[in-house]
């Protein structure tokens, strides 16, 4: 024997061998038709092979041999003749294995036949056969193994299988196709006692993931019914809130029992600020925080929830809790404290509910530390005890925070009457990037928007678009800016160039509408953009505060009225107290009136609407 053909026997035995003790993850190696083929075949067999007689190792190291020069179909015969004629379970997986290696997905669900054949009660072999059966979009041969797959699993694990179905079956290009497979297979099992439950959830998740919301709510209520307990109705309703609004009410019914978990409860507060139902969210998060007081993250929210509820003193409360609890777990437990749900580095709390990943090298409790300093800077500023804010703002200390950081900075300065040393310092930022130049002019801008020189906003908005053409948020801003200068044709063919570059812009419309509406112009065309508005952000407390205004123009003031309740309990701002307010005072409900503009001036005495409104009407609240 020729030495090159020892070493060829050698290293074909050591293949042979490694493979009868543990079958390769094969489908790991080589990529595979489908992640959840390449998953289940990565599992370890259920047993090793026995009876390993001699002509049986011949045929499988022939076998390994063939497949290792490139004959794979030759490979896989070699192979699967083995399992049909040992039995062996291993020897299955394995030809499963080499033909799902060759893209050879009828030979692999051949090979799962054989072996449910071989083993009628084996459950790998089902798995298998159903994944490749996705895969090849064969949906209508899927009934039979996924029946027979729920019969063979014990009836204690049977619940958990079933619950998985629909993310197992997800794969398949035909949502509706596997939603009615599920409702037909999962007949029997959503009226035992013991399955009723994840039966219906299962069949409600897949006509979710079908695109029929109203099945899916309809099955989601009837299992909140079964088991008030269970989180999978709540889960499935906080997904169906964005079409079907009336899903809220089985999450808020899930919520207020006390098996409620926190998680599904901080989920809630994600949709809640994503819909700017700031009031909501904070009243959601101080039950969070009573249910984990040693959990940082709803703190931080919860402190920038309620800067923008202008509630400075449970704001600054929240978030010295936070840098407590942050800072003492990063003590505990170096590098893995969690700053809490979305601990973004950003004051908008919408952007507060959901995770990011941050800048290389920032842990998350030093981002959530870092927005948590940034917010009480900006609590000290506006009391006015600038020093204070300074001494918040010297803690940041992350080059990616370094504008947010002057921003603050140079609106301290320019509130004291030092402005041209304000814009200075924005300008003094370093510029790594494109962005950080556009960024910087947005926060020059904002700084003069600031103490209200608007002009001086419009100019340096306008150089910014010249330089940056086409960008619709700045196009957007500099329209702001030239109604506050009284522009009103500059504006509206501002906001329609954002309409056209990004004709989902919410805001656009609405301010567009909004400004029409204000003036008493064009009131059934401003009716229309804000109506739009809602269309695209339905819910969103300021638009539904817009369509409240203009129907009160429009002489509809029940409508109004109820819009602009709904608009205030969801967002009690200033500017929609005092549109309310008015509201009630011309329908001659005075002291309700006074009640809300109260209201409003605790939370903002300063806001401009509101003064102007005060001020029109001669009321005193």
């Amino acid at each position: 024997m020729s030495a090159s053909l020892r070493k060829q026997l050698a290293l074909a035995t050591a293949l042979a061998a490694a493979t009868w003790a543990v079958l390769p993850a094969a489908l790991a190696q080589t990529p595979a038709p489908s992640e959840a083929a390449s998953a289940a075949s990565a599992q370890p067999p259920s047993k090793t092979i026995s009876a390993l007689d001699a002509p049986l190792f011949y045929q499988l190291l022939i076998g390994e041999m063939e497949l290792r020069g490139g004959q794979a179909g030759t490979a896989y015969e070699i192979i699967l003749d083995a399992a049909r004629r040992t039995r062996e379970a291993a020897l299955f997986r394995r030809a499963v294995d080499i033909a799902l290696q060759g893209r050879a997905l009828d030979q692999a669900l051949a090979a799962t036949r054989s072996w449910r054949s071989a083993l009628p009660e084996s459950q790998d072999a089902l798995r298998l056969q159903v994944q490749i059966l996705v895969v090849m979009g064969r949906l209508a041969d899927l009934n039979e193994p996924v029946a027979r797959l729920l019969q063979l699993t014990p009836a204690t694990e049977r619940p958990a299988v079933i619950a998985s179905l629909p993310r197992f079956l997800e794969r398949s290009s035909d949502a509706r196709a596997v939603a009615s497979l599920l409702t037909d297979v999962l007949k029997p099992y959503a009226e035992a006692p013991a399955t009723r439950a994840a039966a219906r959830m299962a069949i409600a998740r897949a006509w979710f993931n079908a695109k029929d919301p109203d099945v899916a709510l309809a099955l989601a209520r009837d299992v909140q019914k079964l088991d008030a307990d269970a989180p999978g109705p709540a889960l499935l309703a906080l997904e169906l809130m964005a079409e079907r609004p009336a899903a809220e009410d089985i999450v808020k019914e899930h919520l207020a029992r006390p098996a409620a978990m926190t998680p599904l409860r901080l989920a809630y507060v994600r949709v809640l600020t994503g819909s700017q139902r700031y009031a909501e969210a904070a009243r959601e998060l101080e039950i969070a925080t009573r249910q984990q007081p040693e959990e940082p993250g709803p703190f931080l929210t919860l402190g920038v929830l309620n800067i923008e509820l202008r509630q400075p003193a449970q704001a600054e409360a929240a978030l010295l809790r936070y840098v407590e609890l942050a800072q003492a777990a990063a003590v505990a437990a170096p590098g893995t404290a969690p700053a809490g749900p979305g601990a973004t580095g950003t004051a908008d709390p919408s952007a507060l509910a959901a995770e990011d990943e941050g800048a290389e090298g920032t842990s998350r409790t030093e981002r959530g530390l870092f927005q948590a300093w940034l917010s009480l800077a900006q609590l000290a500023e506006q009391r006015g005890d600038f020093k204070a804010a300074e001494a918040w703002l010297a803690k940041v200390d992350d080059p990616d925070r370094a504008l947010d950081v002057q921003g603050r900075r140079a609106t301290m300065l320019a509130r004291q009457g030092q402005v041209a040393q304000a814009r200075e310092m924005i300008r003094r930022v370093p510029e790594r990037s494109t962005e950080d130049a556009r960024s910087k002019l947005m926060a020059e801008a904002g700084v003069l928007r600031e103490v209200k020189r608007w002009a001086e906003a419009l100019e340096v908005l306008a150089t910014a678009n010249q330089r940056f053409p086409d960008d619709p948020d700045l196009l957007y801003e500099q329209a702001m800016m030239a109604e506050k200068t009284d522009r009103m044709a500059e504006m509206e063919t501002l906001l329609r160039r954002v309409i056209a570059i990004r004709p989902e812009n919410a805001h656009a419309y609405n301010a567009l509408g909004y400004s029409l509406a204000d003036r008493g112009l064009r009131l059934t065309e401003a009716r229309e953009l804000i109506k739009r508005a809602l269309e695209l952000a339905p819910g969103d407390p300021f638009i539904t505060d817009s369509l409240g205004w203009v129907e009160f123009k429009l002489g509809r003031n029940e409508e109004a009225l109820k819009l602009l309740r709904q608009a205030y309990s969801a967002r009690p701002d200033p500017e929609i107290g005092a549109h309310l307010g008015e509201v009630l005072w011309s329908m001659g409900r005075k002291d309700e009136a006074r009640q809300v503009w109260r209201d409003a001036r605790a939370r903002d005495g300063a806001n401009e609407v509101l003064r102007e409104t005060l001020a029109r009407l001669r009321a005193e609240p």
